[in-house]
């Protein structure tokens, strides 16, 4: 970097301030762009660059090198023009980003080999065969598709019979169609509404006439992008063109555990390859070519968590798009990465001030790259509106959008133009939702229950506490005897974890998909697993209290498809769609929310529900909630600043606002630690990521960076048994179940594959201060030392807590029980 300042200045006149947007390129290749205070030892170290009394050697010939380059890359006479230029940052950072990327593929010794070049070979010879045998995918070149919204949507999506592009997804085609330069869009519609389907037909579109050259689909969680991802991989395939003579697409399932993912594993054995230039006895093939004809492949090369979102197609978590804000290194590539793609950040009412503070500067920066983003929310307040279209158009032109009314709502803005939104009519899908007030008390509800389900009918309990859930589901199995009693949350192993998913989605997914739908009664007792990205559908819901938007997705789960004409496939009792609110005592000014939704939640967004639900409740007289059309009054209300709730309730309510507002702006202030500045014009890169993380991915350390989380302690669970054998669990299903694995040596690739899919996060009681050091030492003193062998990846340097024959341990003085029915239980040891 200081050569080539120094060589700007002297053979073309650049001054050395003018040099440094350009030279910072170099010296980021590392991974982190110096620092000044780097910069100015270097200058003041001048042997480091050129041997005291030999300087005029050595500068003859370091200009003899650079002069080479510059007319080998055609620049000469262009670096007088560029002097005096201001190369905006966000220039410096793609090119920093590409400078890596060829750094590594240089430095790559099975494209390059260290050998003498075999006779009658040249460097050009050498560099076409590593190229050839490196076969990376062409980026996605789409054409824009010109059928209208029904036939586009027929072609790339698998509609149930008889189905019709709903009013959103045909106004949203058409003002994608009508920006005069593909910018971010904002789509608000109701749950099923087919919010995912516009977004990757609007991706079409946007990438068509950006050039983006691929799409990234952010996720809250890996569960939904698991669940996403072969829903993507159906489009994919779809794709006019796909595997033609321009090649496969390259894919990833970009999150700690995407090698798990059965879709994703499949792709990367058919993907496997060896990556070979130049052979060592001289001139010889290019490189195996794939051993499968799929048109989607994941590229071996762009394995690995800093190369793999480089692929063109990806779905995540929304973790991955966060570390774009995090300073790391490395980051210029995560840029990129992303900086070529149309990205669609789905669920985006999901995120807390911590992670939007996050997002919003990850949403200046695409606004930077010109990136095309699309946005998705059924439940979005309209302030949040404003500041995600703020963020990505460094606009201060937002109050049309912040006060923008009307349901369904899509909001285009564009780059330097002024942001849009406009109302759409409603599918016609409407259901109207009665909502009752039901006490928090395990007997009141065991007896509705039973009343509501004596003719048959399924039904959703959603607890805010994974505690809250075994709690009830335990009550109920033992009142319900008749009934059959589940759970779902996220304390399960992550196999068993998928199998409940889909369990859930063969018994109550939609009609023509569900063929095992119990007549019941049959109960669900769930944390806020089933509130997101499951299409689920069940008889009557009843919910514990929780902020607005998340009520309001919860009920997206009530009544969701028709069965029947007047629904009456569903038991009679069950016909007209019910939700009692639970997890609160009613009889308080202001009511009580339980200590539990306290923690998760916060005491003020859970009074403003309660208050902007009053109107709506049965024993009051109030009329139903009516979906879609109420679910943005609801919202806005809640969310907005105006007094909710009767005169009594106001003083409690001021004092939680005062204490919310803190809690955000320790939030905010937090989040700036280790977050990237905004893009500053041309200023250099000098210390872009100074004082950062370090090394930032999708581990639970990584995550808890972007996340206003504790760094939670995640483990695989076996079986330890009395002979002191270990095996895999036995209830495993495909074979995988009761396994033993051995302990003298590492095992082999499917057994340790399928002992890593039985990770396991433990509860924040066992991740806190004070007990997190016990925890962990005592689990790695169950460290098995043949396991840690670099070569068995899948199980080297994890942490193993070893169950009993019982499915029992005690852990840090706590007593630990898991089962298949109620995934893992924690009680504090007597």
């Amino acid at each position: 970097m200081a050569l080539l300042r120094d060589w700007l200045v002297e053979r073309y006149g650049w001054g050395r301030r003018d040099a440094l947007p350009f030279v910072i390129v170099a010296g980021g290749h590392h991974g982190v762009p110096p620092t000044n205070g780097a910069i100015g030892a270097l200058d003041e170290h001048a042997e480091l660059l050129r041997t005291p009394g030999c300087e005029a050697a050595w500068r003859g010939v370091q200009w003899e090198l650079l002069d080479a380059c510059a007319e080998a890359c055609g620049v000469v006479d262009r670096l007088p023009v560029w002097r005096g230029v201001r190369l905006p940052q966000a220039a410096q950072v793609l090119l920093t980003g590409l400078v890596i990327m060829a750094d590594w593929i240089a430095s790559n010794p099975d494209l390059f080999p260290y050998f003498p070049q075999a006779a009658g070979v040249g460097d050009r010879e050498r560099v076409e065969a590593a190229w050839r045998g490196l076969d990376l995918p062409a980026p996605w070149q789409p054409a824009e598709p010109a059928e209208d919204a029904d036939g586009l949507f027929a072609s790339r999506f698998e509609l149930p019979d008889g189905a019709k592009v709903r009013p959103v997804q045909e106004h949203a085609l058409r003002l994608a169609r009508g920006m005069a330069a593909p910018g971010l869009m904002v789509i608000e519609a109701p749950m099923g509404e087919g919010k995912t389907e516009v977004a990757l037909a609007v991706a079409e579109v946007f990438a068509a006439r950006s050039g983006a050259g691929g799409c990234y689909v952010a996720l809250p969680t890996m569960a939904t992008s698991n669940a996403l991802f072969s829903r993507m991989l159906t489009w994919l395939r779809r794709l006019p063109c796909s595997g033609t003579a321009d090649g496969p697409y390259s894919v990833v399932l970009a999150h700690g555990k995407a090698a798990l993912n059965e879709d994703y594993a499949g792709l990367l054995r058919s993907g496997f390859r060896t990556i070979r230039g130049v052979e060592p006895d001289g001139w010889a093939q290019a490189g195996e070519r794939w051993r499968a004809s799929a048109v989607l492949v994941a590229h071996r090369w762009l394995r690995g968590r800093k190369k793999n979102l480089l692929a063109s197609f990806a779905v995540g978590t929304i973790d991955q798009l966060l570390f774009m804000g995090l300073k790391g290194r490395h980051l210029a590539l995560r840029h990129l990465a992303m900086a070529g793609k149309v990205v669609v950040i789905d669920e985006a009412h999901a995120y807390d001030t911590y992670m939007n503070s996050y997002l919003d500067r990850v949403l200046s920066w695409l606004g930077e790259y010109g990136v095309p983003v699309v946005v998705l929310s059924a439940t979005l307040p309209a302030g949040r509106r404003a500041e995600l279209v703020q963020a990505y158009t460094g606009t201060g032109e937002v109050a049309e959008v912040a006060e923008a009314r009307g349901y369904p709502l899509i909001t285009v803005a564009e780059q330097g133009g002024r942001p849009v939104s406009e109302p759409v009519d409603a599918s016609g899908r409407r259901t109207e939702v009665h909502i009752e007030r039901l006490d928090d008390d395990l007997d009141a509800l065991a007896a509705r229950l039973r009343a509501e389900l004596a003719e048959g009918g399924c039904a959703l309990v959603v607890r805010n506490t994974v505690d809250r859930v075994l709690e009830t589901a335990g009550h109920l199995r033992r009142s319900h005897p008749e009934a059959t009693v589940t759970v779902a949350h996220a304390r399960f192993l992550d196999l068993d974890r998928a199998a409940n998913d889909r369990q859930l989605l063969d018994l109550f997914g939609p009609p023509g998909k569900a063929l095992k739908r119990p007549a019941g009664p049959y109960i669900v007792v769930a944390s806020q697993v089933a509130e997101q990205s499951l299409d689920i559908d069940f008889d009557l819901l009843v919910s514990d209290l929780c902020p607005i938007d998340l009520l309001i997705q919860r009920m997206g789960r009530l009544h969701r498809h028709q069965r029947g004409a007047g629904q009456s496939q569903r038991p009679a009792r069950l016909r007209a769609a019910r939700c009692l609110v639970t997890g609160a005592d009613w009889g308080e000014s202001p009511i009580e929310p339980v200590n539990g939704s306290q923690r998760v939640y916060r005491l003020y967004p859970l009074l403003r529900a309660a208050a902007v639900l009053a109107p709506h409740l049965v024993a009051d007289g109030g009329r139903p909630v009516c979906l879609p059309e109420d679910i943005s009054p609801l919202v806005q209300a809640a969310y907005g600043p105006d007094a909710v709730g009767p005169s009594e309730w106001q003083a409690v309510l001021d004092k939680a606002h005062r204490a919310d507002l803190i809690h955000q702006a320790e939030q905010e202030k937090k989040a700036e630690t280790f977050q990237i500045r905004a893009a500053a014009g041309g200023k250099p890169l000098i210390g872009w990521v100074d004082a950062g993380v370090g090394d930032a991915d999708d581990s639970p350390a990584g995550r808890a960076q972007v996340r206003d989380s504790v760094d939670s302690v995640e483990v695989l669970v076996a079986q330890r048994l009395s002979d002191g054998s270990i095996r895999t669990m036995p209830w495993l299903d495909g074979g995988r179940g009761g396994l033993e694995v051995p302990t003298e040596t590492a095992p082999e690739a499917r057994l340790a594959r399928i002992l890593a899919s039985c990770g396991l996060r433990l509860p924040l009681r066992l991740s806190n201060p004070g007990v997190v050091d016990r925890v962990i030492a005592e689990l790695e003193a169950n460290c098995i030392s043949a396991w840690q062998n670099p070569e068995c990846h899948w199980l080297a340097g994890e942490l193993i807590l070893f169950l009993d024959e019982d499915c029992h341990t005690r852990l840090a003085g706590f007593d630990l029980r898991y089962s298949e029915d109620n995934g893992l239980e924690v009680a504090r040891a007597a």
